[in-house]
């Protein structure tokens, strides 16, 4: 058992100097820690999983005590809450549960600092893989998060309501077309029936901008972001065509109405309600939404694995590689205004050691990024779409980790949902758009060429 009582001298003023904060009255405690993470409509394993190691955690440091702050809210309201979180030693967490995408700006910002002298003696560090470390690097090359796990997205389709509309099963839909005529075959078969829902507009945040308008657009051929460049595109001709899909869905009448649509908990109503009760036919979506229909989770669907099959998200017109994902992923990262930062990496050890990886990862549905997680017949043997999501690894993209990025997306949500309430058109939508973006970052930040 570990005792902790209070901190050497040394060390709190490690953490004063990376925190940048100055030597004033704090509201935190040494011997507590305070872990920040997202909770939010159906999705409660993380919860459940700080829960638990909160309990291990307790006993095995004496004088220890876990203070969980589950903040419940959708994800673009959970990174304000976070942030305001963070501007002051009061209630600043010990530990929070980080985007991948937000590492980067929130390491600039100095709200997490890094880990690499922890890594350093931690031999769990061996079973990340180079890409998983990646995922929680600043841009000065430094480690600020440790990876949860990953996720991959893809179609979630009924069987039997695209069979009986005369789509073939199993469905493996080669252009955006294909998608477009099986939608259009569901809704002649049966018209109550919602045929495709792609998450869009500003309610959905990165929802939409992620899994719904970038799945497209990394399917075009063309990018949000010129990396080599590090330039945004401007002028882009697959963003004008991937609002027209956008455009196609919503105002053909072949997925939610714009008002379900806009619906901050469409996602929770979705994946509870509309799926489950064959209410909708086809849902781009991600790798964890069977784990709502686990016997563990909130939504438990013994059925779900016979009635749903999943497709790969194919390219525009077949071409590239023939099929796209879009890949995020969670990390737990320590608060740079900790007064116990050997305790706050302590949690974040236990957390993420194997047994708690593990479990984590069969409860959530997530892609492990441990090897020794990833190649246990435990895990592999838990989810019969393990597989199908890990095999899209080799063809997925990322978003952006700029700290622009954040406004950039927003920008994109605004194009989204003026398409789909038919306020405006692709291309005035795409005009708009390229237009707030260069006004975010200045014509000089902008191109009109991707990678």
């Amino acid at each position: 058992m570990k005792r902790y009582i209070g901190i050497t001298a040394a060390v709190a003023a490690t953490a004063l100097v990376l925190s940048g904060c100055s030597g004033g009255d704090s509201g935190g405690d040494s011997n507590t820690i305070k872990v920040a993470y997202s909770k939010f409509g159906n999705f409660t394993q993380m919860d459940d999983h700080m829960k638990a190691v909160k309990e291990q955690f307790e006993a095995e440091h004496e004088g220890m005590t876990v203070e969980l702050v589950p903040i419940e809210a959708l994800e673009a309201d959970y990174f304000t809450k976070l942030a305001l979180m963070n501007q002051s030693a009061a209630t600043a967490p010990d530990v929070m549960y980080e985007d991948t995408f937000k590492v980067k700006s929130d390491a600039e910002a100095g709200y997490i600092i890094p880990l690499d002298d922890y890594i350093a003696d931690w031999e769990d560090w061996e079973q990340f893989p180079e890409n998983a470390r990646e995922a929680g690097a600043g841009d000065d090359g430094k480690i600020y998060g440790i990876p949860m796990g990953t996720d991959t997205r893809a179609i979630w389709y009924n069987k039997q309501l695209l069979a009986d509309a005369g789509v073939t099963v199993p469905w493996e839909p080669e252009s955006w077309a294909d998608i477009i005529d099986a939608a259009e075959a569901v809704k002649a078969q049966n018209p109550d029936t919602i045929p495709f829902n792609i998450y869009s507009g500003k309610g959905q945040s990165e929802g939409a901008s992620m899994q719904g308008f970038q799945m497209l657009l990394s399917g075009t051929g063309d990018t949000l972001y010129n990396s080599d460049e590090k330039k945004w595109v401007t002028g882009s001709q697959g963003f004008v065509d991937s609002l027209q899909f956008i455009t196609d869905i919503y105002q053909g009448d072949l997925g939610p109405t714009p008002q379900q649509a806009l619906d901050k908990n469409v996602g929770t109503t979705i994946n509870s309600e509309w799926i489950p009760q064959g209410k909708l036919a086809m849902s781009l979506d991600g790798s964890w939404v069977s784990g709502t229909w686990l016997d563990t989770g909130t939504t438990p669907w013994p059925e779900w694995n016979d009635v749903m099959g999943v497709a790969a998200m194919p390219t525009q017109d077949g071409g590239g590689a023939g099929r796209t994902s879009m890949s995020g992923g969670w990390t737990l990262a320590m608060g740079a205004k900790t007064e116990n930062p050997d305790a706050a990496w302590d949690f974040i050890a236990t957390a993420l050691d194997k047994d708690n990886s593990l479990s984590y990862d069969v409860a959530a549905s997530q892609i492990a990024v441990r090897t020794d997680v990833g190649t246990s017949p435990e895990y592999v043997e838990s989810n019969p779409t393990f597989e199908f999501f890990s095999s899209l690894v080799a063809d997925t993209h990322f978003r952006p980790a700029t700290s622009d990025y954040a406004k950039i997306s927003n920008e994109i949500t605004v194009a989204m949902e003026a398409v789909m309430t038919g306020q405006q058109t692709p291309e005035e939508a795409a005009k708009a758009y390229d237009e707030a973006i260069t006004g975010i970052v200045g014509e000089d930040n902008t191109t009109e060429t991707s990678d």
